[in-house]
């Protein structure tokens, strides 16, 4: 009875020391699983997400010690080591595509940009093999005046990045940007496949401003036209030389100029172009009293295909509406030639608009409650 006992005892025993080795092979194991999946994270998703896969995979962990690993995950590389590499500005929630597109615009057949994968845009992910071409439109490098100083210039080494600097504003709508070994701007959104600065004239953030002047669309009867159950928008557009791609009438941002200024001047040379001489004097008062109000729509980072890893687009894009067409709603906008076409275009299908542009009509359509189409 004692031996049978003893037996019983040391059998016990020892099923409890093979189930806890085994609950802790299975801790490990599922320990390996999560910093595996965490490392492919990094490598393939934006970081937001991984915020969310610590609080699905690992719940009993409190709010802080996942903001913790999150940090870590941010900060170390595939191969546990720091990285230099920038991260994503706080804004910077999207990526760009346009900026990618394997032809750089207005250069040579030969000029072909590095492809860069969705995964491997942001520049926190290694990307080892990425040999991306420098280029610098001739047009720069002929040393415009609205064109900053080359790298190998002593002038460069005076700019000021992420202030203001003198005249020239070269702050980022989108946060601050890094700098990299040579103190040249890196993109704020990530790799384009090009370095250099391209069509642009400014490292870092170029300064742009859209005008968006819109009006509703009326039939012959002067009633405003409903498609789906909303009303269409109308907004003043031209057809780009280069692309052919209908865009809103926007401009650089002079040195020194305020935004509205810009506004106003590109809507304004955009539309008295297209029109006859006796019309242009009624025509600019038209826009004096409507640019002295309008509504914000957006500011920051543009997908622009003149994009590079160190020079990019960003725009302030402002709506001008005329709701009973009693200002510039009654402006005869026309085709002119081939190069440059000025109309009103009804926003009642789906547009090959440049860059972001048709972001910017999407939004302008939900201000206003107005039909819009992806």
């Amino acid at each position: 009875m004692i031996r049978f006992k003893k037996r019983q005892l040391l059998k016990t025993t020892n099923n409890a020391k093979r189930k806890r080795k085994c609950t802790t092979e299975k801790t490990k194991d599922r320990r390996q699983r999560i910093i595996h999946k965490l490392m492919l994270i990094n490598r393939v998703k934006p970081l937001l997400t991984t915020m969310n896969f610590l609080a699905v995979c690992c719940p009993r962990l409190t709010r802080n010690t996942r903001a913790k690993k999150y940090e870590a995950v941010c900060n170390t590389n595939d191969m546990g080591g720091a990285t230099s590499s920038p991260r994503p500005s706080e804004k910077q929630t999207q990526l760009h595509f346009k900026a990618r597109g394997p032809t750089y615009p207005q250069a040579s057949e030969d000029v072909k940009k590095f492809a860069v994968p969705d995964t491997h845009v942001l520049w926190n992910v290694d990307y080892p093999e990425y040999q991306p071409l420098c280029y610098n439109s001739p047009r720069v490098v002929e040393k415009p005046v609205w064109a900053d100083p080359d790298v190998s210039d002593e002038a460069f080494k005076a700019i000021k990045f992420n202030e203001i600097d003198g005249k020239t504003n070269r702050v980022s709508h989108m946060g601050k940007y890094e700098l990299n070994k040579d103190g040249v701007p890196i993109n704020i959104v990530g790799r384009t496949g090009m370095t250099g600065r391209g069509l642009l004239g400014k490292w870092g953030p170029n300064h742009a401003a859209d005008p968006i002047v819109s009006r509703w669309k009326r039939d012959e009867n002067k009633e405003i036209v409903i498609k789906d159950g909303k009303s269409v928008l109308e907004v003043v557009a031209i057809k780009r030389g280069d692309t052919k791609e209908w865009a809103i009438p926007g401009g650089m941002v002079d040195s020194g100029e305020h935004v509205s200024l810009t506004l106003k001047r590109e809507f304004g040379e955009e539309a008295l172009n297209s029109l006859e001489t006796d019309e242009k004097e009624t025509t600019r008062k038209a826009i004096d009293d409507l640019f002295h109000h309008g509504d914000t729509i957006y500011e920051g980072y543009v997908d622009d295909p003149r994009n590079t890893d160190n020079a990019w687009m960003e725009t302030t894009a402002v709506n001008f509406h005329d709701e009973d067409n009693s200002t510039v709603g009654k402006i005869p906008l026309h085709a002119g030639d081939d190069a440059v076409a000025v109309q009103w275009l009804p926003i009642n299908k789906q547009l090959n608009l440049f860059a972001s542009h048709a972001d910017f009509i999407e939004k302008t359509c939900a201000k206003h409650n107005a039909y819009f189409i992806k």
